[in-house]
């Protein structure tokens, strides 16, 4: 096909996901040095794409009381008279506004009973979990003549922090009394659902565990965390930001850590693009399992219940209680050998 002089990428779901589909950029990018590439996402996913060097455009969806509004998004996306859409996440509301939005290519799912509004199809199946999201997205790719090889993907996100966020983060440590050429842990005990958490007795038995390292360790989550995420402040290396940091704010926080441990969210894949140790907890639910939503990285340990099951849904793994069988004693002695190594290496504080 020519060259695409625009693209609009829509994405209007979760920070992780949001985060998975951003490489997208770099690889048109590639391609087509001089297509303008534009970014419809949701407005409290916004600071992941405006901090990402190579997005020409971002556009915050029209939501009323959390729901798509119909007329308010054709008016946005008709004014900007797009040629191509690719429409990562597809909802009806979402699917029938870049219908009506008279754009000529629009990319999406085959598999959907509005897919009719997509006149560019891609079958896959995602819920079968045969490849990565990552990787699923870039199939999509094809639909505008992009053929990439993703068994050779090594994403590089390319997140512009300013000075003025880095700072901010400087003062932060300062105010919390932690020494910024520290080793700094970050834990992320709660999650947005999507998945079944390790619980949270033993992520606590865990950060315990990793108050006995010398190291910073910091506790984050949402505003609506902030009682559970106090509760594992338990020694002085330990403290609690949840709700005091804006997405901006937790993405350089983050990128001034060195290991990031969580369940499957989006500041887990957040620190797995900014190259950080990550460790991850997932259940052998098929379709939450690490095959298709682990970090997409080298640097990874990733935990699944020891137990022996098979066809897991969520309901069998809540039951049996299936994360409670992760072994915590295994998983701090990971997380030493990866300690000792950036010790030893010294490269902690770069």
């Amino acid at each position: 096909m020519n060259q695409p002089k625009n693209i609009l990428i829509v994405r209007t779901d979760r920070i992780g996901d949001v985060v998975l589909s951003l490489p997208l950029i770099d690889i048109i990018k590639q391609s087509f040095p001089k297509c303008r590439i534009s970014f419809l996402v949701r407005n409290y996913t916004a600071d992941l794409v405006e901090n990402y060097t190579g997005v020409d455009e971002v556009l915050i969806l029209k939501e009323k009381s959390s729901k798509a509004e119909l007329i308010s998004n054709l008016r946005l996306l008709r004014n900007k008279k797009f040629e191509n859409a690719i429409v990562v996440y597809p909802t009806f509301i979402i699917s029938l506004i870049v219908f009506l939005s008279g754009i000529k290519n629009r990319i999406g799912s085959g598999y959907r009973w509005y897919s009719f509004f997509f006149n560019k199809k891609v079958y896959e199946h995602r819920k079968t979990a045969e490849k990565h999201e990552l990787e699923y997205n870039i199939s999509m790719l094809k639909q505008i003549g992009i053929d990439f090889n993703y068994k050779d993907l090594k994403p590089n996100y390319n997140f512009n922090l300013s000075d003025t966020l880095r700072t901010k983060i400087n003062d932060l440590f300062k105010e919390l009394g932690f020494s910024i050429d520290k080793l700094t842990v970050i834990v992320h005990p709660g999650s947005g659902g999507s998945a079944v958490d390790l619980p949270l007795p033993k992520m606590k038995e865990l950060v315990e565990k990793i108050s006995s390292l010398d190291c910073n360790i910091l506790i984050t989550g949402g505003k609506s965390e902030s009682d559970l995420c106090a509760k594992f402040e338990i020694s002085n290396n330990i403290k609690s930001v949840a709700g005091k940091l804006n997405l901006s704010e937790l993405i350089t926080l983050i990128s001034f850590s060195n290991i990031f441990i969580g369940n499957s969210t989006g500041p887990l894949h957040i620190a797995s693009a900014l190259g950080k140790y990550v460790i991850g907890f997932y259940p052998k639910i098929l379709a939450c399992s690490p095959n298709r939503w682990g970090p997409y990285t080298e640097n990874k340990l990733v935990f699944v219940p020891e137990i022996d099951c098979a066809n897991c849904t969520r309901e069998q793994c809540t039951k049996l209680n299936c994360m409670d069988t992760i072994n915590i004693d295994s998983v701090f002695a990971n997380i030493q050998k990866i300690y000792k190594l950036l010790i030893n290496n010294g490269d902690f504080n770069e």
